[in-house]
């Protein structure tokens, strides 16, 4: 630790250049982790919604089963499959928002940090 203090007392310009290499990796990494954000929440957004449209189409599917006094077969698929629909757009938009690219947004930065602290335990050893 002692030659990390020496090196910030004697050339500070050096941690400053440090700092501002972090900064500038910082705001490349956030613009993408916001990216990320806006598609998981539209997506959930989207799943929210066709699931509503899911459980309304199969009220009304129940509904006209239960009035009906006789429904052929091939009206039965039809009060399936409409609410079946939304259902799996829902399920498919739920699944690839769960599976985006934004848990790796901050590798690098993760990566430079794990670097440095290496790199301070290795200067402490000596």
């Amino acid at each position: 630790m002692h030659q990390l203090l020496h090196l910030i007392t004697t050339r500070p310009q050096l941690l400053a250049a440090h700092a501002e290499a972090y900064a500038a990796l910082a705001s490349e990494e956030f613009p993408r982790i916001g990216a990320a954000w806006k598609r998981r929440a539209l997506l959930d957004a989207l799943a929210l919604c066709s699931m509503g449209v899911a459980a309304a189409l199969a009220g009304v599917a129940l509904m006209l089963w239960a009035s009906l006094p006789a429904v052929p077969a091939q009206a039965t698929w039809v009060l399936i499959g409409v609410p079946l629909l939304p259902l799996v757009v829902a399920a498919w938009c739920a699944v690839a928002a769960r599976s985006g690219s934004g848990r790796d947004a901050l590798a690098n930065l993760r990566e430079q940090v794990q670097a440095d602290l290496r790199l301070l335990r290795e200067v402490a050893a000596r």
